[in-house]
């Protein structure tokens, strides 16, 4: 039975460690390395053993006993804890069976933990609790269960003593048994494995897995639970995850976990890209790569041949999944000679494949790259260095915006050189915070066909949009289809993907666009003599603060603040607290921008310049094709929408809720290749 366990936890809460006796117990190291140490068979990374931190997601397969049944073929996944890497970690919580969540009990939940728990409740994967570092002064087992019950979720359960209540009152069919007095242990189990399953039931253990304590107990309640189907799907059409991009001498590796049937090496496979040959399945064990055969369904295993981005379905139902963490902050790049711009560039392009959320853009001068925090930057330049040999400089980072309009627009983008043909007309509307970009379609029926429909779609959601205020990414803004035309003779697919870019410039150069930036909420613990003195801080930089309490001499203190004010605040308050306080932080929500104006002109970006996103179309006269700049572009036009009151543009105005009619008639005294 295939198990992919995930182990995640916030930074030194002996994540790693516990991971080194897992693997020892199972025979696949021989003794436990110390990621203080530089000798952890999961950090294998130089930068990871000089730092003493997980940086990369590493994976081992172990067999891992199971009392009286199959033992199960367990994909151990150790991900980062330091939340500058939040975006590894996941990635590898994508493809997770079940995970183990470890938990400090001398520091107890940590905002980051609560972070994790939420991802982990979010994508409803079965979690096991480990309260590590019980043997540390301070620590209290029953008093951090009663702190994960309150900030975490009322069913973590202590798997101490009698529990066969807390186990019935989680599960319908055992309460019945318990109630009636009929339960038996193989009914507790199997309602265990229910509730476990239905995320109805969070196991916490207790131990120390420096000392190996209560590792025993951990590797049987793993056994007891966790149980997979993966068995029935290997019958079904192959399909996969992507879930990393990783180089090893030259050669780019894509890490997927099979969700269904199985592969060989030489098979081809569907991506977005276009069906790929798979060179060769290998099955990763910490920092090597070991041939295998075949893969299946529930196995994960690196894929030489294949074009894949993190996030990507491949196989029978390809798709991409957009990514819910995001980068608060861009740093700038730049060359020391003898490194040229261009090589760089295609050095941080390399980077990109293997974290998308790098969002590498070309400047002036340099490149700009987005990043979680400062030790990522470190990182950054570690990589180029180590990697490529690259001197950089890495400038002040600044704040990532992003943009998004309060009115309804409508854009027309025309795509018509020689032999060619496309035009799609799009109505944006303002969409909820925090919903991205949303897609329907709305034109009449029979007056696209539905393959052009979904490419239109497909073109939407390929790539982000820059808006026309700074470059910065189009977010919280529904795209609703209402007019297109194709040629039954010219039409390619890349028509549309013009067409359908240049509608989303147009609509936004006539847009009112607003400027939206990084908000983030911070949990500070400190010594309550510092409450004034922090207090005072906050509120100078424009901090949101909630109402502060008090346990002993300790104060907690959480507050919003934009993420451009409290980039560089943790260094003040470390100083504020003589480094006797905690400090994290992590992203809320995008909000208007207050100084929109000024920093629209601090950063000098002119829509009109940036070739490669162009607000105009392209129409076709007497077999040439010309350019019609993005105010003129309704004058030319073939089709024509009428559209409802309180949109932008120079449009014909309809009453509210006419806007999608649609009546594709060519204009008078305009070409038309029919």
């Amino acid at each position: 039975m295939n198990l992919t366990l995930g182990v995640a936890a916030h930074v030194d809460a002996g994540k790693t460690t516990l991971c080194e006796q897992l693997l020892r117990r199972a025979g696949v190291i021989r003794a436990c390395g110390r990621v203080d140490h530089g000798d952890a068979f999961m950090d294998d990374d130089p930068m990871e053993r000089a730092r003493g931190i997980t940086i990369f997601t590493e994976q081992a397969t172990l067999a891992w006993p199971v009392s009286g049944d199959e033992p199960l073929l367990v994909t151990l996944m150790d991900t980062p804890g330091h939340v500058d890497f939040s975006g590894e970690m996941e990635r590898a919580l994508s493809v997770l069976d079940a995970a183990l969540l470890v938990v400090s009990c001398a520091e107890g939940v940590q905002s980051h933990t609560a972070t994790l728990f939420k991802l982990l409740q979010k994508r409803k994967i079965p979690t096991i609790i480990f309260l590590n570092k019980t043997d540390r002064e301070g620590a209290d087992v029953s008093r951090v269960t009663a702190q994960m019950r309150r900030l975490l979720s009322g069913d973590c359960v202590l798997m101490a003593g009698d529990v066969r209540e807390a186990l019935a009152e989680r599960d319908e069919v055992l309460l019945e048994q318990h109630l009636d007095e009929t339960a038996t242990k193989a009914d507790y189990l199997s309602g265990a494995r229910r509730a476990f399953a239905a995320c109805a039931l969070y196991p916490v253990l207790a131990g120390s897995a420096l000392n190996d304590m209560g590792v025993d107990a951990l590797i049987e309640a793993v056994g007891a639970l966790c149980r997979t189907n993966y068995a029935q799907k290997e019958r079904l059409p192959f399909s996969a995850k992507a879930y990393r991009v990783r180089r090893v001498g030259g050669v780019r590796y894509t890490y997927v976990k099979v969700t269904g049937g199985v592969l060989h090496a030489r098979d081809e496979v569907q991506t977005l890209s276009g069906a790929c040959k798979v060179a060769a399945v290998l099955a990763p064990q910490g920092g090597k790569l070991l041939t295998m055969g075949e893969a299946h369904a529930g196995q994960t295993v690196a894929l030489a041949g294949l074009s894949a981005k993190p996030g990507e379905r491949i196989g029978a139902d390809c798709g991409l999944e957009a990514p819910e963490t995001v980068p608060l902050m861009s740093v700038q790049v730049e060359p020391v000679e003898p490194l040229t711009q261009s090589t760089l560039l295609m050095h941080l392009r390399e980077l990109e494949e293997e974290d998308p959320l790098l969002s590498v853009r070309p400047e002036a001068e340099g490149v700009s790259v987005g990043v979680m925090g400062a030790v990522q930057v470190e990182v950054l330049q570690g990589v180029l260095a180590s990697r490529f040999g690259d001197r950089v400089r890495m400038l002040p980072p600044h704040v990532l915006y992003k943009e998004t309009i309060d009115a309804p627009v409508v854009g027309i983008g025309h795509y018509e050189p020689l032999r060619h043909y496309a035009e799609v007309w799009l109505r944006l509307e303002p969409g909820a915070p925090g919903s991205g970009v949303t897609f329907t379609a709305d034109c009449p029926p029979n007056s696209l066909d539905e393959n052009w429909k979904r490419l239109i779609r497909t073109h939407v959601f390929e790539r982000e949009h820059p808006g026309v205020l700074t470059g910065s990414p189009l977010t919280d803004v529904h795209v609703r289809l209402i007019a297109g035309r194709a040629h039954l003779k010219h039409t390619e697919g890349g028509d549309f993907r013009e067409a359908t870019c240049r509608a989303i410039r147009n609509a936004l150069m006539q847009a009112e666009n607003v400027l939206l930036e990084p908000v983030v909420r911070f949990e500070l613990a400190m010594p309550s003599g510092a409450l004034a003195r922090v207090t005072g801080e906050l509120l100078r930089i424009g901090a949101q603060l909630d109402a502060s309490e008090t346990d002993g001499e300790e104060t907690t203190l959480t507050g919003a603040c934009t993420a451009a004010m409290f980039w560089d605040y943790p260094t003040k308050f470390a100083a504020s607290t003589r480094g006797h306080g905690r400090i994290a932080s992590w992203f809320y929500r995008y909000e208007p921008c207050k100084n929109q104006a000024e920093v629209v002109q601090k950063l000098g970006y002119d829509a009109l310049a940036d070739v490669q996103n162009p607000p105009g179309s392209v129409f076709c006269s007497h077999g040439a094709g010309f350019y019609v700049a993005w105010d003129h572009v309704r004058d030319w036009a073939h089709c024509e929408a009428e559209v409802g009151e309180g949109d932008s543009g120079a449009l014909t105005h309809a009453p509210a809720g006419n806007w999608n009619v649609i009546h594709c008639i060519p204009h008078s005294g305009r070409s038309f290749r029919s």
